[in-house]
């Protein structure tokens, strides 16, 4: 039986993997406490040698027990980060370990989620995906903490304060944006690249990617999850979810990469070659995931002036802004994939909001700043500047002018647009343009003296009435319990608090510039807000729509006075 014999070997062999993989943690996060005993450069090549070797014995064990097309695609995905692990050999023995550490921790999460105790854990997990999904995003927060707050994280290699490293997790995860410490500054390396997997991870969706991850690994998912799944990037068609997945990892990948492009040219004529490509890489990244991390201490103040990179971030902030639904709409419609040529309901209210949001916006600002924060700018200056605040002010948080100077006007135009935020399904935060359009026609359905909702001669569900409204109260009530206690903790003036505490539920991430001056109550509320806004509206969704048995009871109804 060369076979058993060969599938022996092979888990024999992975199962060194895990005292291997813990050796690598103690390696890479025990760093302050190894290097005095003993000779740590020696000891980052030994260990990432013997991740190397591993590797290699894990693919021969593999080659000699092929036998299966699951087995085959694990071969490939060894056979890549084999390769990859190598190339970072010449660059630096640290980066092999650390990478080759994800691969063992994909492995270690496979047993805890599909065999430790029977599987109880995935199944219970798939069995209640609103809390799967809180408890995921609290997991990759817990995690993104204990990385930033290691001394390699960190340009002066110190220890980052607990709240610091938490609230910038936090804001990376939930695509925020707001900071307590500048990133391109404070963080060295490994720590914006810690920053940059978080708004990747975050920005994608943790349900979108935990799901793609078991497909990969061979799960079958339940009805319940596919209907989540769906609602999570807001498609309503009855499409193979794997195909899903692919289609929104492919236009993820492509619109990042063309983004990165096009920021490298110009930020090639002050950096050099390797530095203008790492932050054409970040910005992309940032700006289609909504988050605003900047590496530049300003943000993109420096140019406010660069069409190019105006009109680049702002399209990356809008795709990412509209969700993946609505792009893969967008993308049958104009290269006639259908029969008939036609968007969904969804597609055009998505773009109909947005185009008005960004209009008003633009137009507010502009009027609001032109002898304000604008006073001196050229016209062709005001127009990109008013472009871009309108755009970024609804979730992304980047800035071409300085936003502790904008007017009390201004202020107001902001607040609206970021309580707003972006579109179902998308990288963005707020309660969404569908929320908002749902209810500007049930106020015009109410002055025409119509009792249905309809857009683009299709009625609009109550229900939905009923879930933007709820959706509304909630969030307007989660606010206003953090902004009171703010005002209890912090001796700051009104609009800053509001503006910070609106631009966190939104996920957008602009400050007027507190944010740093916050104590740590102050910070610790702030990113209570930031988690809440990214998972609070998605959960009542999801809730909403896994409906549960309703007692066949019908009361007498009774009218009541409404205003």
């Amino acid at each position: 039986m060369p076979g058993s014999r060969d599938k022996g070997l092979l888990t024999h062999i992975e199962a060194l993997a895990y005292p291997v993989a813990v050796w690598s943690f103690a390696v890479i996060f025990l760093e302050s406490i190894v290097r005095p005993l003993m000779d740590y450069g020696l000891l980052e090549l030994i260990t990432a040698g013997t991740n190397l070797l591993l590797l290699c014995l894990i693919i021969i064990g593999r080659l000699l027990a092929k036998d299966s097309r699951k087995q085959t695609l694990l071969l490939r995905f060894d056979i890549i980060m084999l390769l990859l692990g190598g190339l970072l050999m010449f660059y630096q023995a640290k980066y092999v370990i650390f990478f080759l550490l994800i691969r063992q921790t994909y492995f270690i999460l496979q047993y805890l989620l599909f065999h430790a105790f029977d599987g109880k854990f995935y199944k219970a997990l798939t069995n209640n995906p609103p809390v799967s999904l809180m408890l995921s995003f609290a997991f990759v927060i817990l995690l993104g903490t204990v990385m930033l707050m290691l001394p390699e994280a960190s340009v002066q290699r110190r220890v980052t304060p607990l709240f610091d490293a938490l609230f910038t997790a936090t804001s990376a995860t939930c695509v925020t944006g707001l900071i307590v410490q500048d990133t391109g500054s404070y963080f060295s390396l490994f720590g914006q690249i810690v920053i940059l997997t978080l708004i990747q991870v975050g920005g994608l969706g943790i349900m979108t990617i935990s799901t793609a991850f078991a497909l990969i690994m061979g799960r079958r998912l339940t009805l319940k999850l596919e209907n989540v799944m769906h609602s999570v990037v807001g498609d309503n068609e009855r499409l193979d979810v794997f195909q899903l997945l692919k289609n929104i990892v492919i236009v993820t990948v492509m619109i990042e990469a063309i983004g990165a492009i096009l920021l490298f040219f110009s930020f090639s004529k002050t950096l050099t070659p390797p530095q203008a490509m790492y932050n054409a890489i970040f910005h992309s990244i940032s700006a289609f995931c909504n988050a605003g991390f900047s590496l530049f201490d300003n943000s993109l103040i420096r140019f406010v002036d660069n069409p190019v990179v105006n009109l680049t971030i702002t399209t990356l902030i809008l795709l990412g802004g509209i969700g993946f639904a609505v792009i893969i709409d967008l993308y049958r419609y104009i290269f006639k994939l259908d029969r008939v040529r036609k968007l969904n309901l969804h597609s055009k209210i998505v773009l109909s909001v947005s185009g008005i949001l960004i209009l008003l916006g633009f137009v507010g600002f502009y009027i609001a700043e032109y002898h304000g924060v604008m006073e001196n700018f050229s016209i062709s200056r005001r127009i990109l500047s008013s472009w871009f605040q309108s755009v970024t002010a609804r979730t992304a948080g980047f800035n071409t002018v300085d936003i502790t100077r904008i007017a009390p006007a201004s202020v107001l135009v902001f607040l609206a647009m970021m309580f707003i935020g972006a579109s179902p399904g998308s990288t963005g935060g707020g309660v969404k343009t569908t929320t908002f359009a749902v209810l500007i026609l049930s106020v015009t359905s109410m002055l025409r003296g119509r009792r249905e909702l309809s857009l683009y001669n299709r009625r609009i569900s109550l229900s939905n009435y009923r879930e933007a409204t709820s959706l509304i109260t909630l969030s307007v009530g989660i606010i206003s319990i953090v902004v009171f206690l703010l005002f209890l903790v912090e001796n700051l003036p009104f609009d800053k608090l509001i503006f910070e505490a609106i631009s966190a539920f939104g996920t957008v991430g602009l400050s007027m510039g507190i944010t740093a001056k916050l104590s740590g109550a102050g910070k610790l509320l702030i990113t209570v807000l930031m988690y809440i806004g990214r998972i609070g509206p998605l959960t009542l969704i999801y809730a909403l729509s896994m409906r549960k048995r309703e007692p066949n009871i019908n009361y007498a109804e009774e009218k009541i006075a409404i205003g």
